[in-house]
């Protein structure tokens, strides 16, 4: 195979709830994160030139920076490492996902580029070795490795599957002029030291994963909005907007600045999205876990 072509999606989170600031000073989570249809596209191709050439297209920002700090290149190469591949590479990144906006799309660009390039290479590596290279490139990165809706404990780094949903028509908004650097956030946020790190062992996960989406309503949580939405207004206003166009639940996505809303048809979210001119809107799907395994080529 000489060359691969494979989307890299978006997430959300359906609740965030934020535990405490535990003592290695990193904040201890629980989320239910949920893949969508919004998605990045990496291309790869094998090179005569030796080592990793790495090219962003959609996202100025990003392609102004060092290639090595790019995550699609510390993990392509972190995977070269890991099978002694000499070979040089070609990876071509068309950016959809807005960086700066809690939907995870760099994270998902690695996870996404390791995928490729193993097809690529015609390797293969074990999920415990897949882990192992994710998750030093940030905490959502493992999530990527399973897709659909699932559970993150510890700091969102620690993953378990859970039963999809229904799918789901979601309107992304993602205002102009506004981006929130997580390290901000979490700065935000007033946490209480928790002492101990907590066991994902929790007597109220079960709840707390049955209320994260529910025949009656999503159930939407996250704890970021309150200090994001006091430094950001427009965001509570968004929210708001949401709600009044037709959205069944609205949220900050991650620790934003994108916000987005539950629609019952995707007819509906693209009315509503008429009314942010000014804004980037994505209309979207949730995506099962089936899918998203189908569309990364991920053996069952």
């Amino acid at each position: 195979m000489s060359e691969v072509r494979i989307p890299a999606f978006a997430k959300i989170n359906l609740r965030l709830d934020i535990l405490g600031k535990r003592a290695d000073t990193y904040h201890e989570l629980r989320t239910i994160f949920q893949t969508l249809s919004l998605h990045d596209e990496i291309w790869l191709k094998t090179s005569r030139q030796p080592g990793i050439t790495l090219t962003i297209q959609g996202n100025a920002s990003l392609a102004a920076e060092p290639t090595q700090k790019n995550l699609v290149y510390r993990a392509v190469d972190a995977v070269k490492r890991k099978l002694k591949i000499g070979g040089g590479v070609e990876i071509e990144l068309k950016k959809r996902i807005p960086a700066g906006g809690g939907l995870g799309g760099g994270s998902s660009d690695a996870v996404a580029a390791m995928l490729g390039y193993l097809q690529l290479t015609r390797k293969k590596l074990v999920p415990a070795q897949m882990l192992e290279i994710a998750a030093p490139l940030g905490a959502d990165v493992p999530f990527f490795l399973l897709g659909g809706r699932a559970l993150g404990v510890n700091r969102g780094d620690e993953i378990y599957p859970l039963q999809d949903i229904l799918k789901m028509h979601v309107l992304v908004v993602v205002p102009q002029g506004i981006r929130v650097a997580t390290p901000d956030a979490f700065r935000w946020v007033n946490a209480k030291p928790l002492g101990l790190t907590k066991s994902a062992v929790d007597p109220k996960l079960i709840q707390f994963c049955a209320l994260s989406w529910s025949a009656q309503g999503s159930g939407l949580s996250n704890d970021f909005e309150g200090p994001v939405f006091r430094r950001h207004p427009r965001l509570d206003q968004i929210k708001r907007a949401l709600l009044q166009k037709g959205a069944t639940e609205a949220s900050l996505a991650g620790s934003g600045s994108a916000v987005f809303g539950i629609f019952p048809s995707p007819a509906m979210a693209r009315r509503a999205a008429v009314g942010f001119p000014h804004d980037q809107t994505f209309v979207c799907e949730t995506l099962s876990r089936e899918r998203y395994a189908r569309r990364m080529r991920i053996a069952e």
